[in-house]
């Protein structure tokens, strides 16, 4: 806006700032747990080709990690697959490895061993169940204190 000079003068006061903006940048900041952990859960086909490569380089870093995903990847597979008769070998290659989080994650379903084995096995699902479950107990909260039960009962029957 009025500057009457040549390019080249201003080529020349720029050069000092340019040279100090490629000295070399800071390296990424790592992962976040909660980055890390949805990488580790989701399927590996949805995943950006970005967030692969650093699940790799992560999971090459650290062997606990990589083994971490091989069991959690082996059990989503159980899930989908309805795989459930491998449930037992997947707890004992789980105990072989030193990971204490998914140890407690065993013990848990050792507790009730047939109950996990047959929500990998069977294709019955309380999913439906819970949504209508979910559903009354949001009626329930709107009207808190407000109406009695002869009212929710008909909110519930009516309600879609």
């Amino acid at each position: 806006m009025g500057y009457r000079g040549k390019a080249t003068m201003v080529r020349q006061l720029v050069r000092p700032w340019r040279s100090q903006a490629t000295i070399a940048l800071p390296p990424p900041s790592p992962p976040t747990v909660r980055q890390a952990a949805g990488w580790f859960l989701r399927h590996p086909d949805t995943l950006e080709v970005d967030e692969h490569q650093h699940l790799q380089i992560l999971t090459a870093a650290c062997p606990a990690l990589a083994a971490l995903r091989e069991h959690v990847r082996a059990f989503a597979r159980m899930m989908v697959r309805l795989t459930g008769d491998g449930l037992e070998q997947w707890m004992k290659r789980v105990q072989a490895d030193d990971l204490p989080e998914l140890h407690s994650f065993v013990a848990g379903l050792r507790r009730d061993f047939d109950a996990a084995k047959a929500g990998l096995t069977l294709p019955h699902s309380s999913g439906k169940v819970e949504g209508h479950v979910n559903r009354v107990k949001m009626l329930k909260r709107q009207m808190y204190g407000r109406a009695n039960p002869d009212l929710l009962r008909k909110r519930v029957l009516l309600a879609d």
